[in-house]
Parts: C-alpha cells; structure tokens; sequence
C-alpha cells in the first residue's frame, strides 16, 4: 500500500465524517429537497409504496465523479 493511498482514505474519511457531524447537527434541513427532485418516481397505494430516486441518484453520481476527478487531477 502506497503512502498516497493511506493519504487518501484518511482524507475521505475525514471528509465523510465531516458532513455527518453537519448534518448531525441540524444541518439535514439544508437537504429537504434532496429525494424530491422532478424525475423521483414515487407511488403509493394502499398496501403498496414504491419509490426509485432517479434523479437524485444521478446528481450524486456526476457529483462523486466530479469529486474522484478532481482527486486524481491533484
């Protein structure tokens, strides 16, 4: 294992538990409208509810690719 790569995980792991601590915090109010983006399916019947995130799942797809992106560019 290269020392880059312990660099690395210690970095994403501080990164993530940055952004739990925020929204631990009272910061989740900030993402209300993440999961309610025009393109979420959502259908409930009595008995029944489906819900599949298409557009949410797409935006933190191009976001984690942004981010992967900018890390092996630096």
């Amino acid at each position: 294992m290269t020392p880059q790569l312990g660099k690395l995980l210690v970095l994403i792991g501080l990164g993530v538990a940055v952004v739990g601590a925020i929204l631990w915090l009272g910061g989740g109010s900030l993402l209300n409208w993440f999961g309610r983006l025009p393109g979420d399916v959502q259908v409930e019947r009595p008995g029944f509810r489906l819900y599949v995130p298409w557009v949410s799942m797409l935006l933190v797809s191009v976001l984690l690719s942004l981010v992967m992106w900018l890390v092996r560019r630096f």
